[in-house]
């Protein structure tokens, strides 16, 4: 492949991975607007009409198909060109075929939850999957990076293995941030968060009466809580442990910036229930956060993985 084409890809990966998030952040919108109906129970037509009725909610709605339409086409527009010109580089091909996977069912989830009646567990699961499809467009983005660059991931990271311990606790952590973002968009869509009023408290107290929306959105509090040890561990380990791997080390204060900025905005949505405007904005400065953590986890996971392979 020559460098130009190389570059092109990247372009495209890149702008890939900026669709896709804004295809996430999209879908905060929607939910925190209640637009989810906005085009009533039609799909791909808002109303039977290709173009929205004149009201927020139908704008919103219809805005969020668009761009999960067009970003669509630029996933599929990628996943060709790396099977005509890119099979043989294994990482792309596989950073590409998840793009395409989540991207897929991500959107047919959305549909479902148009045209059908959809419980708030499948919902939850519906921005899950579209945290995937991020993330994994953003590995896309960083592997054609690193290609242009003349890197490959062999010879990028530093050779010297990473131990057992620190290779599990780092794909520990990657699955208990997917469980803590789940138990999040579930207190979003049954509409949970009022359940714990203060911060840090909940209702001004330490244990809350453990009932409906209060035990929902107590349960992410903790588990959030328990999240912030963990990446603090790891970010930890990552840094004072791994000091002849720069890679390691970025990616662990990454997740610690990102997590910090999780805690502190999830705490600024509950400050935020009383005033609609502000309540949108900590909302989707949660979800950036999300999606930066989740990215970089991802990212370091696949690194820890490469390296465990090279020490063997």
């Amino acid at each position: 492949m020559n460098m130009k084409l190389l570059v092109r890809m990247k372009r495209l990966a890149y702008a890939v991975c900026i669709g896709m998030f804004i295809v996430v952040v999209g879908g905060a919108v929607v939910t925190k607007t209640d637009s989810g109906m906005g085009c009533g129970t039609d799909f791909p037509l808002c109303h039977g009409k290709f173009l929205p009725a004149f009201t927020l909610e139908s704008i919103i709605e219809y805005l969020h198909r668009l761009s999960t339409g067009l970003v669509g086409i630029l996933v599929l527009l990628m996943f060709i060109l790396i099977l005509r010109y890119a099979r043989d580089k294994r990482d792309v091909m596989a950073y590409g075929s998840m793009t395409v996977l989540f991207t897929v069912v991500q959107a047919i989830m959305g549909a479902l939850a148009v045209v059908f009646s959809q419980s708030a567990p499948v919902m939850a699961l519906h921005f899950g999957f579209s945290t995937i499809a991020f993330a994994s467009s953003f590995l896309l983005a960083m592997s054609m990076r690193n290609y242009v660059r003349g890197l490959t991931a062999p010879t990028q990271a530093n050779n010297k293995p990473v131990s057992d311990v620190f290779r599990y606790g780092v794909w520990f952590t990657l699955l208990y941030t997917y469980i803590v973002i789940y138990i999040g968009a579930f207190v979003s869509h049954t509409d949970s968060a009022g359940g714990c009023m203060g911060w840090p408290l909940c209702n001004g107290e330490l244990i809350p009466d453990l009932s409906g929306g209060t035990l929902i959105a107590f349960m992410h509090r903790i588990a959030a809580g328990l999240l912030f040890i963990v990446i603090a561990t790891v970010s930890h380990f990552a840094y004072h442990m791994h000091k002849d791997n720069r890679e390691i080390q970025l990616s662990g204060l990454w997740a610690l910036f990102f997590v910090t900025g999780q805690v502190l905005t999830g705490a600024l949505v509950v400050f935020s229930l009383t005033n609609d405007t502000m309540l949108l904005v900590s909302s989707l400065l949660h979800a950036v956060f999300i999606c930066g953590l989740f990215s970089v986890l991802c990212y370091l996971s696949i690194r820890v993985w490469q390296l465990r392979d090279r020490g063997e």
